[in-house]
């Protein structure tokens, strides 16, 4: 089911806990990321660790060395996900048509190296940090939710769901032409 537009990739800086990089990369598989990668990681992405759904034979891996040698495509705009003063909240985050975003290591923040290749910053509204594989599937199903297709949410109880129709393709319309 194709609900969104464009595409996103996810990754992860210094990350050490194989558990949570296995379940950052079983919840990209599941939301639908178009690549996954790895910065300056000790462990190997490569190898499955809690991910059942086999994400590394379903989404394509990178595993750089450093910040510097990320390659991302072009026009892919890199977020930086960091519990800051500085960053702007999720939910008022318009998210970019093709993103990249990147969270940083369990126990420590993104490096400055990172921080400075980063077109934007965001921060899950939270009183303190969550698991980096919680704070990715966060940001993921926000970046689902505001780039899909589906309606708004009622703001009393009172109110029955309502389907979200089919675009309906029709004839180009020439606004310039008379009628």
């Amino acid at each position: 089911m194709k609900i969104n537009r464009g595409y996103f990739g996810i990754g992860v800086e210094g990350i050490s806990k194989p558990m949570n990089l296995g379940n950052l990369m079983r919840s990209a598989n599941a939301f639908g990321a178009h690549f996954f990668f790895t910065i300056n990681s000790p462990i190997n992405a490569s190898t499955n660790y809690s991910d059942t759904s086999d994400s590394n034979q379903h989404v394509p891996l990178w595993q750089y060395d450093s910040v510097a040698k990320l390659n991302l495509p072009e026009k892919c705009v890199l977020v930086g996900v960091e519990f800051s003063d500085s960053a702007q909240y999720l939910p008022t985050f318009p998210h970019p048509l093709s993103a990249a975003y990147i969270l940083g290591p369990e126990r420590g923040s993104l490096s400055n190296a990172v921080c400075e290749q980063c077109s934007h910053l965001v921060k899950i509204p939270t009183k303190f940090c969550v698991n980096v594989g919680v704070a990715g599937a966060i940001v993921m199903y926000d970046r689902m939710l505001s780039m899909g297709r589906f309606n708004s949410r009622s703001l009393n109880n009172q109110s029955s769901y309502k389907k979200t129709m089919p675009h309906i393709h029709g004839s180009p319309k020439n606004r310039n032409s008379q009628n």
